[in-house]
């Protein structure tokens, strides 16, 4: 297990930054690097299925992750695109290749099977073919998330309907297992409930523990735990791990969950597409060449003209129509799991669905250069080119990191004048109370660069710091200058060296608190002391110019205690000057 490993990490290492310098994208490197390793190539791994089984729960932590980006009430914008266009691409496409695998002299039940086996898509594939590429908030992107959700909801069905097809040595006649129904309706709605009224106070309970990595623990807990009790009833673990996600969006614990799945996720779905390039049934291919690629060829180009005349049909622009044809004619990783059911249960000859693993297997290879291509030859879209039946995405453009009161008289500002937002902050008894009266708050530490990815940094323009600990406000304040310096930071400073330290990293937009709010009781105090209103008003006003001023002066001796001291006498010295000569000209006049 352990030479697997180091094979399979050295092989990603090795191929993948290759093909992103080549332009061909990770995708294309993980296929070429399984079928290299794989037992048509090298043969370093020979069990292929095992490592398949394992790395589809990359697949499953992708679909929760889309969950979670997938607020309910934008999943409901997406309705129409979900069933009208979803809809009418599987069962166009699965009729069309069904009859013409009728026509080449397959049964019914196989042709059935067959036409609607390869209708579905890749998932996997072209979600993550998209966000290299940041446009599954583009036109093309919408649609075809709206196609392959609907492909996921309809593998339940289909995987049901396989026994059904059998010809030989399965039982799908003896009817409906009713026992087996009421299962699945049962665990259906403990996922509804349980992500909806459950999982948030186990969530609350295991943070206010305060260690990262049980939370990392319960969010695999969480989708594992959901995947395995949806597999067990015969539902789809994808199904369950997006369902989950969907249910979670609106959740506190959102932005946390994502940034702790995201690394396994990552590493699965690489590991999902090297199992798939070690299927490649290489010496099949070597065989028969000609019938392989012509199979693959045909493929593609039947699903890519479906696809581009239902693109045009929902009114997209024949570009973003091309990019749709050129994302989604691949055969998907369900045609696997539906190949694999098919012959268990006597609907599909062994023989016939490796020569179809192959050729689904060659169209996703196929897929990554394809959509490259097309890419350098398709205009650039507009900058913020999102479809008309979906919202744009919910990133925010302003961030604010910490809650107390301080950030909350900001919120509540930003709120008045219906100016979106999205809150981190690492209390969850303060998260808890916050979200109470409403307000978009989600529980994480700022400072973890992941999180910040999560909240949607990269598309913020604003960036609100408002931590109330230094060194905490600090390692938040150097990720964000680091590795987003086009936001602009307005921070909070809880002292005098804290608003220097801020300063010294670029952060030109920074308040003490306690500051201004101590200007406007000393104008009080000086009132109540005898000074007329005018009086107080300047005296005021001259300290806070100064004292600004010398502490822009002290900006560049902040790392040097002992000159940090001389200037600070120094500016005591002047401050006392200056009033010392407002008193002897006030005298002379």
């Amino acid at each position: 297990m352990l030479e697997k490993i180091v094979l399979f990490l050295l092989a990603a290492v090795v191929a993948v930054p290759l093909f992103k310098r080549l332009g061909l994208g990770a995708v294309l490197g993980y296929l070429v690097a399984g079928v290299a390793i794989g037992p048509a190539a090298l043969g370093f791994v020979e069990d292929v299925e095992s490592t398949l089984h394992v790395a589809e729960y990359g697949v499953v932590l992708l679909l929760f992750i889309i969950g979670l980006e997938l607020e309910p009430k934008r999943l409901w914008t997406l309705r129409r695109m979900v069933f009208g266009l979803g809809a009418g691409q599987l069962i166009g496409t699965g009729a069309l290749l069904a009859g013409i695998a009728y026509a080449l002299d397959f049964s019914w039940q196989e042709s059935v099977l067959i036409g609607f086996a390869l209708a579905m898509s890749s998932t996997a594939l072209v979600i993550q073919l998209l966000s290299e590429r940041r446009e599954l908030p583009t036109r093309q992107g919408r649609a075809a998330f709206s196609i392959l959700l609907f492909q996921d909801l309809a593998v339940i069905p289909m995987l049901a309907f396989v026994p059904l097809l059998a010809t030989s040595g399965g039982d799908g006649g003896e009817g409906m297992d009713w026992q087996r129904t009421v299962w699945m309706l049962v665990v259906f709605a403990a996922v509804v409930l349980g992500g909806q009224y459950a999982v948030r106070p186990l969530m609350r309970m295991v943070a206010r523990a305060d260690i990262p990595e049980l939370l990392t623990a319960v969010s695999l807990l969480l989708v594992l735990g959901t995947s395995w009790a949806m597999e067990a009833v015969g539902l789809s673990m994808s199904l369950g791990a997006f369902l989950a996600g969907v249910l979670l969006s609106e959740s506190e614990f959102r932005h946390e969950l994502q940034a702790n799945i995201e690394p396994f996720k990552g590493l699965l779905l690489g590991l999902f597409f090297m199992a798939v390039g070690m299927s490649a049934d290489i010496d099949a291919l070597w065989a028969n060449p000609l019938q392989m690629f012509g199979l693959a060829l045909a493929l593609l180009l039947i699903k890519g003209g479906i696809l581009y005349v239902l693109g045009r049909m929902v009114k997209l622009p024949a570009d973003s129509a091309r990019a749709l044809a050129c994302a989604l004619p691949q055969g998907g990783e369900f045609a696997f799991v539906l190949f694999s059911a098919a012959i268990a249960a006597g609907a599909l000859g062994a023989e016939q669905a490796a020569l179809l693993v192959t050729v689904v297997t060659i169209t996703m290879l196929a897929t990554p250069p394809m959509y490259a291509l097309q890419a350098k030859l398709r205009k650039p879209p507009p900058k913020r080119e999102y479809d008309d039946l979906s919202d744009a995405p919910s990133d925010p453009a302003i961030i604010i990191a910490g809650f107390g009161p301080f950030g909350q008289i900001v919120g509540r500002i930003l709120q008045v004048r219906q100016i979106p937002f999205t809150v981190l902050d690492k209390d969850s008894e303060q998260v808890d109370f916050v979200r109470r009266f409403g307000s978009r708050i989600f529980y994480g530490d700022a400072g973890r660069l992941d999180l910040l990815r999560a909240a949607g940094i990269s598309s913020a323009k604003i960036f609100i710091l408002t931590i109330p600990d230094m060194e905490a406000s600090l390692q938040v304040a150097r990720t964000v200058r680091k590795h987003y310096p086009h936001v602009r930071v307005y921070a909070m400073a809880v002292n005098r060296r804290h608003a220097l330290l801020l300063m010294d990293m670029g952060i030109s937009h920074v308040i003490r608190r306690g500051f201004h709010s101590s200007l406007v009781l000393s104008r009080s105090i000086l009132r109540g002391a005898g000074l007329s209103r005018d009086e107080a008003i300047t005296t005021v006003e001259k300290f806070r110019e100064f004292d600004e001023r010398a502490l822009r002066q002290q900006q560049a001796v902040v790392h040097d205690d002992s000159l940090m001291m001389q200037s600070a006498i120094q500016a005591a010295q002047e401050l006392e000057q200056l009033f010392e000569q407002d008193r002897a000209q006030k005298a002379g006049s």
